[in-house]
This record gives C-alpha cells, sequence and structure tokens, in this order.
C-alpha cells in the first residue's frame, strides 16, 4: 500500500516522454517513480563515448526551440532548454550533391530560392512555388498546450488565426509523397535533395515542415549533445523530489479488473502504483506488458499494414577526422551502390560534428554518416546469426569507408574508426520495434495514426511516448508526457494547466 498521502504515478521508460510525464505528475502534486530499464536517461535520446570522442545518437534539429511556441514552454518547463539555452551556429539544413551539383537548402528561404534557380534555370516557376510552401509551412507549429481531445472551440479558432496559409499546403502536399513531389522538378540534384532528408515514401507535407522548423528558428540545435538534454531533464525531475531507478525491466503490468495495481519487474520485484504512465515502444507494450487484446484496432492495423505504415531505422557509422574538414555540417552524397540484403543504396549523408566543442579532441572531430533502413532491412539484419551479423557489421563499414573516402580523398587513411550501428541496436537498447527511430512513418496512404490516451479496460493508465501520434520524435515524445498527466488531472476533475 502507498502510504503517502500523496497518490502515486509510476512511469516506465525514463527517455524523453517518461522524464516529461514525471516532471509534470510532480507538477501536479503526485509522487511520481520511473523505471528505467538502461542505466541512464534519455531512451533513444542519447550519445555516448568511443575512443574518448562523443557520438551522438539523435537531434539533428530540435523541433521546439523558437521561444515563442507552446512546446518550447513545455522544453522550459522540463529542464531541457532554458533562456539561456545556447544553439549550434548552423546555416543550412543540409546540402545535397549530384553529378557535380549542389543544393543547399539555407536557414534563409531567399538564398535557397536564389541558388536553386541558378542551378536550374528551367524549375524555375517550381522552385519559388517550393519556397512559397516552405513559408507557408512555418505556420505548422506543434500544438503542445494540451491533448487536442481537450481542445474546445476557442482552441481550434485560436490555431485556425494562426495557420491561415497552412490548409493549402495540406490539400496539395497531404496526399502525395515526397518521390512524386520530387518529379515535379526536372534538375535530378532538386529530385534529389527533395528525397535525401527524409524517405521518399513520406508525405510530401512532412519534409516541407521539417524545412520549415529549422528556417523559423525553431528547429534549432542545442550546444553540448542530445544526452546532456536528458541529464538536465533527469536533473529537474530528482530536484522536484522524483524517484528514478536504472537497471529496471519492466515485465508486466498487473491487473485487477479494470485497475492496474502495479508493475512487476524482471528481477522479480513489485512497484505499487495509483496511476503508470507506460511511454514504451507499443510493440513492447502490447506484445509483452499488457495482453494484447487492449491494442487499440488503429494500431493493430498499422502493424498489420506496414507497406502502408512503415517504419524507419539506419546503419551509422562514426569516425574521427580532421577538425579542418568542413564540407558544411550534413552533406548528402552519390556513392557506388552498397547491397544490405534485398536492397541496393546509392546515396549517403555524412554529417560533420565540428560545431560543437563536445564533439573535438585533439584537433580531431566526430562525423558520422547513415544509410536509411526500412522494415525489410531490419528483416535482413535479425536473419543474420550473431556471427554473421558482426562480419556484415564490418563488411559495410569497409563499404562505407571507401566511398567516402572516393568523394574526399583528403580523408583517405586519415578517418579513425569509432562505432558502428544498426536497427538492432535500437531494438536492443530501446526495444524498438524494427529499430525504429521514430514512429510510423506518414505516409499518402494512411491518415497519420493518433491514439486517445487511454485504453478501454484499463481505468488508471494513460499512454505517452512517441508511438501515440505519427510521426513520432522528441516533440511528440515531450508533450506526450505532459498530456498524459493532463488526461489523468481532468479525470479528476482538476485544473490541467500544469507548468505554464
Amino acid at each position: 500500500m502507498n502510504t503517502s498521502s500523496k497518490e502515486k504515478v509510476v512511469v516506465i521508460g525514463g527517455g524523453i516522454a517518461g522524464l516529461s510525464a514525471g516532471i509534470y505528475a510532480l507538477l501536479a502534486g503526485f509522487e511520481a517513480e520511473i523505471y528505467e530499464k538502461n542505466s541512464i536517461p534519455g531512451g533513444e535520446c542519447i550519445g555516448w563515448n568511443r575512443k574518448g570522442y562523443h557520438i551522438d545518437n539523435c537531434i539533428h534539429w530540435l523541433t521546439g526551440t523558437k521561444n515563442t511556441t507552446d512546446l518550447y514552454k513545455v522544453w522550459k518547463t522540463v529542464g531541457a532548454l532554458s533562456d539561456d539555452t545556447q544553439y549550434a551556429k548552423i546555416d543550412a539544413f543540409y546540402t545535397s550533391t549530384y553529378n557535380g551539383q549542389s543544393v543547399t537548402l539555407w536557414n534563409d528561404l531567399k538564398r535557397t530560392e536564389k541558388e536553386m534557380i541558378e542551378v536550374s534555370p528551367e524549375d524555375e516557376e517550381e522552385i519559388r512555388h517550393f519556397i512559397q510552401s516552405v513559408e507557408y509551412s512555418k505556420q505548422c507549429v506543434f500544438p503542445a498546450h494540451k491533448p487536442m481531445d481537450m481542445w474546445g472551440v476557442k482552441d481550434y479558432v485560436k490555431m485556425g488565426a494562426s495557420m491561415k496559409d497552412f490548409p493549402k499546403i495540406m490539400k496539395e502536399f497531404g496526399k502525395i509523397s515526397l518521390g512524386e513531389y520530387s518529379r515535379r522538378f526536372k534538375s535530378p540534384v532538386i529530385q534529389k535533395a527533395i528525397c535525401d532528408y527524409l524517405p521518399k515514401e513520406y508525405t510530401a507535407y512532412s519534409f516541407l515542415v521539417s524545412y520549415a522548423s529549422v528556417a523559423d528558428g525553431n528547429g534549432g540545435i542545442p550546444m553540448g549533445a542530445s544526452l546532456q538534454m536528458s541529464l538536465r531533464m533527469e536533473k529537474k525531475f530528482k530536484e522536484l523530489g522524483g524517484v528514478i531507478c536504472y537497471n529496471k525491466s519492466a515485465a508486466e503490468i498487473v491487473l485487477d479488473k479494470k485497475r492496474a495495481t502495479g508493475v512487476r519487474f524482471e528481477d522479480g520485484s513489485f512497484a505499487e502504483a495509483d496511476y503508470i504512465i507506460p511511454t514504451v515502444d507499443t510493440n513492447l507494450l502490447f506484445k509483452k506488458l499488457l495482453p494484447e487484446s487492449y491494442m487499440p484496432k488503429k494500431l493493430r492495423a498499422a502493424y498489420e499494414t506496414p507497406k502502408n505504415n512503415p517504419s524507419i531505422s539506419g546503419f551509422q557509422v562514426a569516425y574521427a577526422v580532421s577538425e579542418s574538414f568542413s564540407e558544411g555540417e550534413t552533406i548528402f552524397i552519390e556513392i557506388d551502390p552498397i547491397k544490405v540484403g534485398s536492397r541496393v543504396f546509392n546515396r549517403m549523408y555524412i554529417k560533420a560534428y565540428g560545431y560543437d566543442p563536445i564533439f573535438v579532441k585533439d584537433g580531431k572531430q566526430v562525423i558520422q554518416t547513415c544509410i536509411t533502413q526500412m522494415d525489410e532491412d531490419y528483416e535482413y539484419w535479425k536473419s543474420l546469426s550473431k556471427e554473421e551479423y558482426k562480419a556484415a557489421k564490418e563488411r559495410f563499414t569497409a563499404e562505407v569507408t571507401k566511398r567516402i573516402e572516393a568523394t574526399y580523398p583528403e580523408l583517405k587513411g586519415n578517418m579513425e574508426f569509432l562505432d558502428a550501428w544498426t536497427p538492432l541496436t535500437y531494438e536492443r537498447y530501446c526495444n524498438a520495434y524494427h529499430g525504429s527511430y521514430m514512429s510510423f512513418v506518414s505516409t499518402p496512404a494512411v491518415k497519420p495514426l493518433r491514439l486517445k490516451g487511454q485504453l478501454k479496460g484499463i481505468d488508471n493508465l494513460y499512454l505517452a511516448g512517441q508511438w501515440t501520434n505519427a510521426p513520432g520524435g522528441l516533440p511528440v515524445a515531450v508533450a506526450s508526457g505532459k498530456f498524459a498527466v493532463q488526461r489523468l488531472l481532468k479525470k479528476q476533475h482538476r485544473d490541467v494547466n500544469i507548468g505554464d
């Protein structure tokens, strides 16, 4: 029994969603305990050290860094960001190269427009339309004040006024894929640029909104890397009186009729709870922690139709190279084909991390590369024996190294290998479905997945985590923790405006 006068919230998972849920639970006057399977917080928002170098595994850009947005208020409330946070001085989203040409998506849209027209005058009309569409997409700001199932008429009117042009974007780009959109351009390098950052299966508007966030100053990169942001949230949680327990892998959410009484862990221990907020991957939640019969129909349908609801991961390699190497922070290059399983890849990116001292040591900086992986690629990695898996990683790392050296001969013999990781790394560390570091890919074939905060048949359990709302990622994760607590408060007929 909980002997405290306060009701206790038990959070499963110490990632961004779990830390957020714990912090908001404390701010709402509950006791809060977080149980995390790993030895540090952050979930997928982490980094690690190899040979004295720091490898970042998450933030390429962070939605919600503009201090006028609701999402910024959430990041500030949970201690991830502050008014003193420093951001990387990066003036472009990324650069794409092909056949000796390059296109850079600058934060300055006018500069992008000018340079794209210089590259492809025959695409001028479509380029100007692209830039205008990105400008309109700046209006699409993540609604983080409260979950939309709590919205009233005034909330929708306010959103409509602030996003007056964005419906045009959804109408034109909400039903076509990036691959389809890219074919509106005649220039091969512009076609590549459109499909480089997100898989070509994504809905086109997802890309426009992503670029718009960066161009609007709402997609900065906090200095200090992903793990440090997670540690700041952990510090805030502890300062508020929260308890976080590491190396505690959940085995089962124990049910008694229509209530969850607590969580049983793999080591046999049990944590009693008045309320439970699972923030883990939904595949794990409904395949292990709860009976699968509680899985919402729309989520089950997504898992059963992977072609319409693909997931995304990556084969990634990190190196240390000269600090003088500065071909832009993120650049996509054409490579000699690499076959992974049944698929062949001829594009990958290189990201140089020298913009932040945490990635620099002894005159060298970390660079990383990624070859996008989808469900069938995960199946390939999963099919390998332990020995085959190790050999495949080494083989593909060597192939990636050769292709970087072919593009940048000055790096030949000067690349110090640090680490390589695959979709199975995310599965092992985060219990991630198919190794995905996002939720389901938003495709034109289906409506983006949005789960309600509660499950039918369990009165005191509230869902959080990036899988509750496509396309997932850090904004969804941090807001979902807040939303779970707000739904709990609403059921108690209490004020839901916490931490604002």
